[in-house]
């Protein structure tokens, strides 16, 4: 998960060769296959896949809810898989986990929601009382402490999960579909508390997630889990730039287009270094010497470099000479009908999509 030339160091999730198999009877499923991960102090790493990757089976893991087969899990220097029960208790505290539905109790009140975690640790009532009024007012709930859940919006109820998950003073945050379910303003709010604690704190924080807008928004490094095993893992911001990447073609955001005029050919054009200019299709369509339609665009900035789609109209006589000029530019072409295929990263590859 960290990859080479990081500028993360110190490492606070590391897993090794974990494996998780059920048993039963004669029939022996693998859910995680020797999984091997690092996540640094202060990183967001995101671990996506589809519906039975393994997903859900790794985040218990990573907390040992669920005991792997074999492997290891350490957290903060700590082995959580060659750890006592009772000395495992006192190391989960290192961890605190955000899970897909709030797990609020209904009878208790925000305040009392987050204050559950100390009251399991023997804290006494007044210092709860101080410690939960700062992570409220951390989330944003300061006014909210004596509503209950059903008063609370979605993304309310799930900010008050986040408080709970701090109440420990974690090092790492695991978020388990923290956002899945959500509407996308409440997305974008939890998305932005995460990054903020991450910042403000210094949290690793491990997102489970099937949403690739949310690893665009906040993630540093992403992993694909397909059949309990790593596909491919990166940087997200080099994953977006690499045309031979289908993580990192999934990643681009959303298009929408209008079509080519007749007599022209859709391209779509994806950025593919740092230095990129802005008025690049103003310079394209001068030097190739004929103007390009923009068609439809979707782009972002992800760590400071722009990443995304452009959906470009390009005279049928000019392919060439466009194609040469945009790969001046630091610019690539790649087919829209074959996202999974694999890209030469050095030439622009054309498709007529008109």
């Amino acid at each position: 998960m960290l990859p080479p030339g990081s500028p993360y160091c110190l490492l606070m999730i590391r897993i090794q060769q974990l494996t998780k198999v059920y048993e039963h009877g004669d029939t022996r499923t693998v859910v995680l296959d020797r999984l091997d991960f690092e996540v640094a102090a202060g990183e967001i790493a995101a671990v996506v896949g589809r519906s039975g990757a393994g997903k859900s089976t790794l985040a218990q893991c990573v907390n040992l809810l669920q005991r792997p087969t074999s492997g290891s899990v350490v957290v903060a220097d700590v082995d959580l898989t060659a750890s006592s029960e009772r000395d495992l208790q006192t190391a989960r505290r290192q961890i605190g986990t955000i899970f897909q539905t709030d797990g609020l109790f209904s009878r208790r009140t925000a305040a009392e929601n987050v204050a559950l975690p100390l009251e399991f640790l023997g804290v006494t009532a007044k210092e709860s009382k101080k410690r939960v009024a700062e992570l409220l007012d951390r989330v944003g709930l300061e006014d909210k402490a004596s509503h209950y859940p059903h008063q609370l919006s979605g993304g309310q109820r799930q900010r008050v999960g986040v408080a709970r998950a701090l109440a420990l003073r974690p090092k790492v945050l695991l978020a388990d579909e923290a956002t899945s379910g959500l509407d996308p303003d409440s997305t974008r709010s939890i998305l932005g508390l995460l990054r903020e604690l991450r910042d403000d704190l210094g949290l690793s924080i491990l997102l489970i997630t099937h949403e690739m807008e949310a690893v665009r928004e906040i993630a540093d490094t992403v992993a694909r889990l397909e059949r309990g095993r790593f596909v491919e893992s990166g940087r997200v911001v080099d994953l977006l730039q690499d045309p031979a990447s289908r993580l990192g073609i999934d990643l681009q955001p959303l298009r929408a287009s209008a079509p080519a005029a007749p007599g022209h050919t859709s391209l779509v054009v994806t950025y593919g270094r740092d230095d990129v200019p802005t008025d690049w299709l103003s310079l394209v369509g001068a030097e190739a010497g004929q103007p390009l339609q923009l068609l439809g665009a979707a782009v972002e900035v992800v760590e400071g470099t722009t990443v995304g789609t452009v959906t470009v109209g390009v005279p049928n006589g000019s392919l060439i000479s466009v194609q040469d000029a945009l790969a001046r530019h630091g610019l690539r072409v790649r087919p829209v009908s074959s996202p999974a295929a694999t890209y030469s990263s050095s030439d622009a590859i054309l498709e007529n999509v008109a």
